[in-house]
């Protein structure tokens, strides 16, 4: 049994939104926090949130935020009696957990022998097995031999999947449908797994035409408890990533339900789990699931099961890496409601979703009745080359699945984010989209129902605000140049497509406005 200690300084070994929402919830516990920071998150809003908060190199991040030995020295600096990874960087990194308690510092998060378990998607195959899962037909070892796979494939069949052992986020994965594109297909999946994971290992197993991806969140404590949470459905996906979040599962019913969280139990218990972890799972139209993945972190979409369960994920987190049991049984925890989650990122989505950077000049969150937004940007935030371009997670509650896409298409027409551009007019598209409104989804949705990346995305709004902008430079600028015609004018961020004067003058201001939009157009 781990012995209880006592956390009463964290270091939030992360950034964005996620390091954000770490510092709040150490501050709703009375808990002071550390933030790390690279030369471009100087001015980041993480940092300005924190008690404290150390520089810990340059921007890139393999020079800073992926190395631990600089993590660690800033939390013995300030003396941090844990660590939270949030998630990606080192959230998953074994040896930076080993680093951590043999520096004698609380690692939030499950033990390092079960990330290097559960992080090996083979030897996790191998786990879930054990436990009694089901897993899709497979080779439950490392690709080494072209001729032996070729034979396995009479087996398996095609579609396949080629995946990398150490692999997450889409990357190191191939579908191949035929013998002739095998052989690219794992060369070309080992390629992007070494430069991704610095692991060129890749295994395959049976591809599975249009699932459902669905997902249930596990907790365990130092006490032998493991609990599962629910389901979340995370089928909307680009490139294998996911996109927008629900939970519960307009799929999933009270059976289904059961069995996947006894079967996600099953393989926490065999995995001595400790903390907050995902088991994922693909379901087929016939409601048969099989294992996937086990995430053994905090997820992205963590908010959406918080909003339907009551319970604060980062808050259990932290009980629990203190040694406390769990605050809930299994029987304790309800379902009540809907919650939905859309990633607004920094993209171009009708130009292959290309990443947008650059300042953000204006920024407005919508609010009101089930509306939380999970953030790590304000104006004059930079958006960097340097990190992934999810600027924050909007997420909408209601009673029901309708009442949760009202009030998330509420809440994106009063989202504004001026400066970079952004994915919140394709999230428009797809919570008004017939078919996802009907709950029809699988992991095939985006490609079935929007082919070639054409969305019928209407950019005026964005062209609107882009000229707005360019006058408002033009206007300073010749301010600059003539003083004596200046005056002062205000911009209304009540209303950020349109700008006002406090004189007589805006109506140039006005017309400076329309005309560029007039010659853009």
């Amino acid at each position: 049994m781990k012995t209880a200690r006592k956390i009463t300084r964290v270091l939030i070994a992360n950034r964005g939104e996620i390091a954000v929402r770490v510092i709040r919830g150490c501050r709703d516990m009375g808990i002071a926090t550390v933030a790390v920071f690279s030369d471009a998150d100087r001015d980041a809003l993480h940092v300005r949130l924190a008690d404290e908060a150390v520089h810990i190199g340059p921007a890139p991040a393999s020079e800073s935020y992926l190395i631990g030995a600089k993590i660690i020295a800033a939390a013995k600096e300030t003396e941090a009696t844990a660590i939270h990874p949030g998630y990606g960087f080192l959230s998953e990194n074994a040896e930076f957990a080993q680093a951590c308690s043999d520096a004698g510092i609380i690692f939030i998060g499950p033990k390092p022998e079960t990330i290097t378990t559960l992080g090996d998607k083979i030897q996790a195959r191998k786990m879930a097995l054990s436990a009694g899962l089901q897993v899709a037909p497979g080779v439950d070892m490392a690709i080494t031999d072209i001729a032996i796979i070729q034979k396995e494939m009479t087996h398996i069949g095609y579609p396949a999947l080629i995946k990398a052992a150490a692999g997450g986020g889409g990357k190191g994965m191939r579908i191949v449908r035929s013998d002739s594109e095998l052989v690219e297909a794992i060369a070309a999946a080992g390629r992007e797994a070494q430069s991704a994971f610095g692991d060129s290992r890749v295994f395959i197993e049976k591809y599975i035409e249009r699932p459902r991806h669905i997902e249930i969140q596990i907790f365990g404590d130092a006490h032998g408890s493991v609990v599962h949470l629910n389901e979340r459905e995370c089928s909307i996906q680009r490139r294998h990533q996911k996109v927008f979040e629900e939970a519960p599962s307009s799929f999933v019913d009270d059976d289904l339900r059961a069995r996947m969280g006894q079967a996600a139990v099953a393989i926490g218990k065999e995995a001595n789990y400790l903390g907050a972890g995902t088991v994922e799972f693909l379901v087929d139209s016939e409601k048969n699931f099989y294992f996937l993945e086990v995430n053994t972190r905090l997820q992205v979409e963590h908010p959406v099961t918080e909003l339907i369960t009551g319970i604060d994920l980062v808050r259990e987190q932290i009980n629990v890496a203190e040694g406390k049991p769990l605050s809930f049984t299994q029987s304790e925890i309800t379902l009540n409601g809907w919650a939905l989650e859309a990633r607004i990122y920094a993209e171009i989505p009708e130009d292959n979703f290309l990443p947008s950077t650059g300042k953000i000049t204006l920024y407005q969150e919508p609010s009101g009745p089930g509306i939380r937004v999970e953030s790590g940007v304000r104006a004059g935030s930079e958006v960097s080359v340097y990190y992934d371009p999810l600027l924050a997670k909007l997420c909408a509650y209601g009673a029901t699945r309708d009442e949760a896409i009202a009030r998330m298409l509420r809440a994106l027409a009063e989202y504004r984010i001026v400066g970079v551009n952004t994915t919140i007019e394709f999230s428009k598209v797809v919570f008004n989209d017939e078919t996802f409104r009907s709950g029809d989804i699988s992991t095939a949705f985006l490609n079935e129902r929007f082919p070639d990346n054409v969305y019928g995305l209407d950019n005026a709004k964005s062209r609107e605000a882009a000229a707005l902008i360019a006058a408002v430079s033009q206007f300073r600028e010749n301010s600059r140049s003539h003083p004596a015609q200046s005056s002062v004018y205000s911009v209304n961020v009540s209303a950020p497509n349109s700008l006002e004067s406090s004189t007589s003058a805006v109506s140039q201001w006005k017309r400076r406005g329309r005309s560029l939009m007039m010659r853009r157009k």
